[in-house]
């Protein structure tokens, strides 16, 4: 098979996707991924060269030449998701530029703090300045993205939608509470979207990766627990990539989950573990 190849190319050939916090990490390859399959793809994330951060690429345009160059339209959208307007006015330049949106990946989210880093203590006990950023940061976003994206999709009468998630939404804690209710509440939002949009014709569901090994998840990893480490001894048995994701991803944008919403994919190789 031809390296780059998707076998649902001409599935998804001509559509429009916006991901979001697709400037780096997990986001980023799911665009790159979903542009290989034939879609147009608009890119964003909270400052134009967060990509620097851990080495991933030079900035949010470098990424939109990389889509550009295999052929695709693309655009890069810098915008705050947490503040409903500027979500609001994102996705407007983004109908004006592009015309419409298929396809709505909600990635942007991550378990950090107001300030930056992880939240101290990551517990119940959180501060609350955190506990508000964490929420805001991961089931906020989703909210407002969709929200915005919604009524484009509901003219067209047609739509994917698809939640990035985390496994740490599925089962209770001591650590990284904060981030394991706000994506919790993306799965129930998930359904939500879902019972609501199914007359439309849109499809809504939502992905819960385990440990993936973006740059973020890298820098950190060894500052984790014994008991968050995993032994890679085999092909299910290992941290899970960022293109394993994208290929769930892939398939949720596709005519292949045509009869399928309002369900929850775990990507994590079977073993669940903690929070992504």
């Amino acid at each position: 098979m031809k390296k780059g190849y998707s076998p649902v190319a001409e599935l998804i050939k001509g559509k429009v996707a916006f991901v979001t916090g697709s400037g780096r990490g997990i986001g980023r390859c799911i665009a790159l991924r979903l542009a290989r399959s034939g879609a147009d793809v608009a890119i964003h994330d909270i400052h134009a060269e967060a990509s620097k951060e851990f080495g991933e690429a030079e900035s949010l345009q470098s990424t939109t030449r990389e889509i550009e160059e295999m052929g695709r339209r693309s655009m890069g959208v810098v915008a705050d998701l947490t503040d409903s307007d500027a979500t609001e006015a994102a996705v407007r330049s983004i109908l004006e530029q592009m015309g419409r949106i298929d396809i709505l990946v909600n990635c942007a989210g991550g378990d950090i703090a107001a300030k930056g880093g992880k939240p101290k203590p990551n517990t119940l006990f959180i501060s609350e300045e955190d506990l508000r950023a964490v929420i805001d940061r991961n089931l906020m976003t989703t909210m407002f993205t969709s929200r915005a994206v919604v009524p484009s999709m509901i003219e067209q009468e047609e739509g994917r939608i698809i939640n990035i998630s985390s496994v740490g939404a599925l089962y209770g804690r001591e650590t990284e509470v904060a981030y394991g209710v706000a994506k919790s509440g993306v799965l129930h939002y998930t359904r939500c979207l879902a019972a609501t949009l199914r007359p439309h014709g849109i499809n809504a569901n939502a992905i819960c990766p385990g440990p993936t090994k973006s740059a973020r998840f890298m820098a950190t990893f060894k500052d984790r627990s014994p008991e968050q480490q995993i032994e890679e001894t085999g092909r299910l048995t290992r941290l899970g990539e960022p293109e394993d994701v994208a290929k769930a991803v892939e398939f949720f944008a596709s005519e292949l989950s045509d009869y399928v919403t309002g369900q929850v994919l775990r990507v994590d190789g079977g073993w669940g573990g903690f929070p992504a």
